[in-house]
């Protein structure tokens, strides 16, 4: 079978992207929330994605360098897997070696890399990530890191949790909380990649849903928390919702406001019907696990990642 490589052209490929992910979903980390994903400001450069097509014009392999989540990203079909992996990892070694500056960071003491991540049981794509020069990132010491894929019944219910006073969860107010969104985030997370021209694309995507864009805010009107709630219809009959992002100002994390955002999201996603909902998370016990945790998220998968040095 011939196969054909090829740029990205066309707001219609990411619709074909998006379509070959959810046909591989088993194998796929990143389904529900890709258009959280597409939408971020390295996607302005159709350089940064690469598709692979057969003789008759069908999309069967993607590979996307995912900056802001100094991701590579990436969709096979499963069959055409052993033979066009390798060619997607060599694309973007190609491609980051003549533009050293996309690469992000690793880590403050080591240098630029990307990493991909992979279920613990794929062994096909563990082997031929390090035949190319990726290594596990389990058991490295001070920099360890391992992810979880959580999943949690959509008819659960989800339990009710004070509210402290002033303070209200509501949709974001769209256009004219975009700043206070990004300042937000950018406190949240400490990093500066999150953007008003991304976070204005998600608010344009089709498969955005302004009921399930959640804010916290304070009694002042002031954003101090934030989940934000995808939906997929797989089957026609069965959704499928997760959650991307969920964060809560540094000041304000004594309230749980992180908790509230995400209980309201849950009654929403099952109000739209949701039959299972999924959360990526750091396999770490730390604040973020716990809360999902809390909320009757189970882990489903293990998550390894895997990381390349340039």
């Amino acid at each position: 079978m011939e196969i054909r490589q090829r740029a990205f052209s066309e707001e219609n490929d990411f619709r074909a992207m998006e379509a070959l992910a959810r046909a591989t979903r088993p194998s796929n980390l990143h389904v529900t929330d890709l258009p959280y994903r597409f939408s971020s400001w390295p996607q302005e450069n159709p350089e940064n994605i690469r598709l692979w097509s057969d003789s008759n014009g069908r999309l069967v392999a993607w590979g996307m360098l995912e900056i802001p989540h100094e991701a590579l990203d990436l969709a096979c079909l499963p069959e055409m897997e052993p033979e066009l992996l390798s060619q997607i990892l060599a694309w973007a070694d190609e491609r980051s070696r003549q533009h050293p500056e996309i690469i992000p960071r690793g880590t403050p003491k080591d240098g630029q890399c990307w990493f991909v991540n992979v279920f613990s049981d794929q062994s096909v794509r563990i082997r031929t990530l390090e035949a190319a020069g990726f290594a596990c990132q389990a058991n490295v010491g001070e920099y360890s890191w391992s992810k979880v894929f959580m999943q949690r019944p959509a008819d659960l219910p989800v339990k009710d949790y004070r509210i402290p006073p002033g303070f209200v969860v509501r949709p974001l107010a769209g256009e004219s909380e975009l700043e206070a969104y990004v300042d937000l985030h950018q406190a949240t997370f400490r990093s500066t990649v999150m953007s008003v021209a991304w976070r204005r694309r998600i608010l344009n995507h089709p498969a955005y849903n302004p009921d399930l864009d959640l804010v916290v805010a304070a009694p002042d009107g002031r954003l101090n928390a934030f989940c934000i709630c995808w939906l997929d219809n797989i089957t026609g009959s069965e959704i499928i919702g997760q959650i991307e992002p969920l964060g809560c100002h540094p000041d304000f994390r004594c309230y749980a406001l992180g908790r509230l955002a995400l209980a309201e999201g849950l009654r929403r996603l099952q109000a739209h019907g949701a039959s299972q909902i999924y959360v990526e998370t750091d396999s770490w016990r730390n604040t973020a696990f716990q809360i999902y945790e809390s909320l009757g998220f189970q882990v489903s998968k293990d998550v390894l990642v895997y990381r390349k040095d340039y």
